[in-house]
């Protein structure tokens, strides 16, 4: 059985961006990489068309992986989110225990994650760690080393 896709209205537009992307330039260029490669002669020693028809199959089974992945998608919907308890398409406001410093992350699905950029997976130890949680509690997260770290969620929004 296919493994359901967790997207936001955004990260669904941006798969369908990368999707169309990948299909149409990205193809382009690797047909043409192909077509100089075939042009330098005999193809069973051509090392420039062997890694042009590598390149063409992982730009296929990169276009296959999104496809399914849309397919399978579940759209977050923010106007159907509650804000009650941590979940996919929340913002969630923590505060370290230990070190006092806080932190804001949108809780997204897997597919969408960008830890740099302040989007955690609800499969990540801390997106997992927070799911379900309310304002006030203090959750415990897991850390390779060392004793886990304590978040005490201070707000939770609509994405």
């Amino acid at each position: 059985m296919p493994r359901e896709t967790l997207l936001t209205p955004e990260g669904l537009e941006d798969l369908k961006v990368k999707i169309d992307h990948l299909s149409t330039v990205r193809r382009r260029e690797v047909a043409d990489r192909i077509k100089e490669a075939r042009e330098f002669g005999d193809i069973s020693e051509n090392s420039e068309y062997d890694d042009a028809k590598n390149e063409q199959a992982m730009l296929e089974k990169q276009i296959s992986d999104l496809a399914d992945k849309l397919r399978n998608a579940r759209v977050i919907d923010s106007t159907d989110v509650s804000t009650e308890a941590v979940t996919v398409g929340v913002i969630v406001h923590v505060k370290d225990q230990k070190t006092e410093k806080s932190n804001k992350f949108m809780i997204v699905g897997s597919a969408e994650a960008d830890p740099s950029g302040q989007k955690l997976s609800n499969e990540s130890p801390v997106g997992k760690a927070l799911m379900g949680h309310k304002r006030g509690e203090i959750v415990s997260v897991p850390v390779p080393r060392g004793p886990a770290r304590k978040l005490k969620i201070t707000k939770i929004e609509a994405a």
